[in-house]
């Protein structure tokens, strides 16, 4: 029967297409079901972890331990599932490793202990994780072949992240972008958007809400706003390339000197409770999502980024578990704030610039980026928003929170790659 299938099919194009489009819609319906359910559990969990973190301070001492404890599961049960994102994107591109059902419970269980303690981290490496993972699992009992398996994954990585933010259209883009630096993959384009879609329809059905900002004013088009655009979005795609800078040095910083990963984890712990003493605040603990907040009003310290930068590269570096995006957003919001504050322009316009950008620099999708702007934002600044991505994305250079990332173009010609290549084996050159 399938073989009768497959030759009628390669003759007809639209019997083709038809055959397609039944076949992914039941197939990454299920995906986008699987990640809106880990998402809705994951996200009310994180919401009791804030809550108790907030409620009892004294939590912030258990850190060191919650790190060690999850980083010992891992060395002792996780396998390659520590890889995280990056074991994703190589099983995509490489298909030479298979993604554990384990990672799921053990990327859920690692994140939700490091903000109950008070580590910085994000939740979208979570989300894409657990939807990875489930993905691949459903493909191993469909039996799909080795192309339907890299569909089956990118519809986990969009479903996590369309059901993780409430953004369904970034969520589909996002998959399709992230693979590989300058390109996009649209043989997954209808899969991607089921996926998504379905995703963040059930994640809202289990109750969960998402958090919205509000843009504020947006300035009319001109000349001068276009350059204070240009100046802001420079400082944008730095800001990304000193994070993941940053997040990478430490990462290789604390391998070096602590070889067992449970004692880098617990000292970790101990300096991010050391730097709160230093700093007298925790208000870069956890997500950070008060500080969002704060700076669409224009209410935060002037170099808050800078805070949220070293808070969570020393927290990702010493093997805590969490994504990097939602404190992107964070760095991006705070900077935006205060650069619209210097320049003399909207706080909420400049922090919703700031919160996409950033986020564009560090994981190079700025098409992506742009479409969850206009999700959450509202299309009135597009023209300034698609700005903010594109030149963040070029100013944060070749680098990027996913080290697996291949490079498809340079972001100059003057600057030669090897197309194919990863980020990964670039910064070995």
């Amino acid at each position: 029967m399938r073989d009768r299938i497959h030759g009628f099919s390669s003759r007809y194009l639209q019997a083709a297409l038809v055959i397609f489009l039944v076949k992914w819609i039941l197939i990454a319906g299920v995906v986008g079901f699987l990640s809106g359910s880990a998402s809705a559990l994951f996200l009310a969990g994180l919401e009791w972890a804030t809550d108790s973190r907030m409620n009892h301070a004294w939590l912030l001492y258990l850190l060191p331990v919650g790190g060690a404890l999850m980083s010992y599961l891992y060395l002792k049960i996780g396998k390659n599932a520590g890889k995280g994102n990056n074991l994703i994107l190589e099983t995509i591109h490489q298909g030479k490793e298979s993604i554990p059902l384990r990672m799921a419970p053990l990327v859920l269980g690692g994140t939700i202990i490091t903000h109950l303690f008070g580590g910085s981290a994000g939740r979208e490496g979570t989300a894409i994780q657990m939807g990875g993972s489930l993905a691949a699992r459903l493909g191993k009992l469909l039996r799909l072949d080795a192309a339907d398996t890299r569909i089956i994954l990118m519809c986990g990585i969009s479903g996590g992240f369309g059901s993780v933010f409430g953004t369904p259209l970034a969520g589909t883009v996002f998959a399709l972008e992230v693979l590989v630096i300058g390109m996009l993959r649209y043989e997954a384009l209808l899969p991607c958007f089921i996926a998504s879609v379905v995703g963040n329809v059930v994640t809202t059905a289990w109750g969960i809400h998402h958090v919205h900002f509000s843009i504020g004013e947006v300035p009319e088009l001109s000349s001068l706003t276009i350059l204070k655009v240009l100046a802001a979005s420079i400082a944008f795609g730095l800001s990304a390339l000193l994070f993941s800078s940053l997040t990478h040095y430490f990462k290789g910083t604390y391998a070096k000197l602590i070889a067992h990963p449970a004692v880098r984890s617990f000292v970790g712990g101990a300096v991010i409770i050391l730097l709160v003493f230093i700093f007298g605040t925790r208000d870069y603990l956890g997500l950070g999502i008060p500080l969002i907040e704060r700076a669409f009003s224009g209410d935060v310290p002037d170099f808050a980024f800078l805070g949220k930068i070293l808070f969570t590269a020393l927290t990702l570096g010493a093997g805590f578990l969490g994504g990097e995006v939602t404190p992107l957003f964070v760095i991006g919001a705070t900077l935006g704030s205060t650069l619209g504050l210097w320049l003399h322009e909207p706080v909420g316009f400049f922090a919703a610039l700031g919160f996409i950008a950033v986020f564009s620099g560090a994981a190079n999708t700025p098409i992506a980026c742009f479409i969850m702007g206009i999700e959450l934002f509202g299309s009135q600044a597009a023209v300034y928003m698609l700005m903010a991505c594109v030149i963040g994305y070029l100013f944060s250079g070749h680098t990027g929170i996913y080290t697996s990332q291949q490079l498809g173009a340079s972001k100059s010609k003057l600057f030669k790659i090897t197309a194919g290549e990863t980020l990964a084996s670039l910064k070995k050159k």
